[in-house]
């Protein structure tokens, strides 16, 4: 009789990914003693990544070198060192680090929330309100059964108020739905020098031009011309906190010359693109 072949084993299934290591002490969050703002900060060798999930608390995170993305409400929000993303409570976001993380967040109760803005936003961090967060991260170490104490909480409204009084910055990327939008804003992420007009896209997803431009506007609240700028404008930030060079960036998302992309980087975000990777390496040393 042959011989009976054994089944084979089956493959080890992969180590689960450990959780990410909390900014702020869970104590600080959850306590019934818990200040009404608790931050932190954080700097590890690896890249950070949390999915989709939600907290009571306001949330105001950004970055202290390099980039991170947030996604929540149907964008993708990118965060460089002297920006900040502001989420409402209940919101369900995401985050993940371009390369190793190094970063910050305030979390603010629910009942301080009522005065702050009611949908997420992307602001310009001052240097008030950066200052007053590297401040309140040292209070880490802090019981949660101390509170705040009078110089603690005179820093704690500081961030309130900043957080209240700043302005939104274009830094989201709305996402469309329509499988034959999504086609094509997949293809433009993958190649942003892709200079096809409308007319052609719409030729390449199946769709008439017609359609195409009205669900753009929809479901995005932006042109197709709009949303490719915003793209390559997110693109930009992304590759300017990498350090790559002004001329390399301009020629990667397509444009005809290098004064161009200045124009529209200037336009967006309201200084040059050399000016901006300054003061986000400003932002990032110590």
């Amino acid at each position: 009789m042959p011989a009976s072949i054994p089944a084979p084993k089956p493959a080890p299934k992969p180590a689960p990914k450990p959780a990410p290591i909390p900014i702020v002490r869970p104590d600080l969050l959850t306590s019934p003693a818990a200040p009404f703002l608790a931050a932190g900060e954080l700097t590890q060798p690896e890249a950070r990544e949390k999915s989709p999930h939600r907290h009571a608390h306001g949330q105001l995170m950004g970055a202290l070198t390099g980039l991170v993305s947030v996604g929540l409400d149907k964008h993708q929000w990118v965060v460089p060192a002297i920006h900040a993303i502001w989420i409402p409570p209940h919101y369900v976001h995401s985050v993940r680090s371009y390369g190793p993380f190094s970063g910050w967040s305030v979390f603010i109760q629910e009942a301080r929330c009522s005065e702050l803005p009611p949908a997420p936003r992307a602001i310009r961090t001052s240097a008030l309100l950066r200052e007053a967060v590297r401040r309140a991260a040292t209070w880490s170490g802090t019981p949660a059964s101390d509170g705040l104490d009078a110089a603690q909480t005179r820093i704690a409204e500081v961030i309130v108020d900043e957080v209240k009084a700043a302005p939104p910055a274009s830094l989201g990327l709305p996402l469309p739905e329509d499988p034959r939008l999504v086609r094509i804003t997949d293809a433009l992420a993958a190649d942003l020098s892709d200079a096809r007009r409308l007319e052609e896209w719409a030729a390449w997803a199946g769709v008439a031009p017609r359609t195409l431009s009205r669900h753009f506007m929809t479901q995005t609240g932006m042109t197709f011309a709009q949303w490719r700028q915003q793209a390559r404008l997110l693109r930009a930030l992304e590759q300017l906190a990498a350090g790559v060079s002004v001329t390399t960036i301009a020629l990667d998302l397509g444009y005809e010359n290098v004064s161009a992309f200045i124009d529209m980087f200037r336009r967006a975000m309201g200084t040059t693109p050399g000016r901006y990777a300054s003061d986000e390496r400003l932002q990032s040393s110590p």
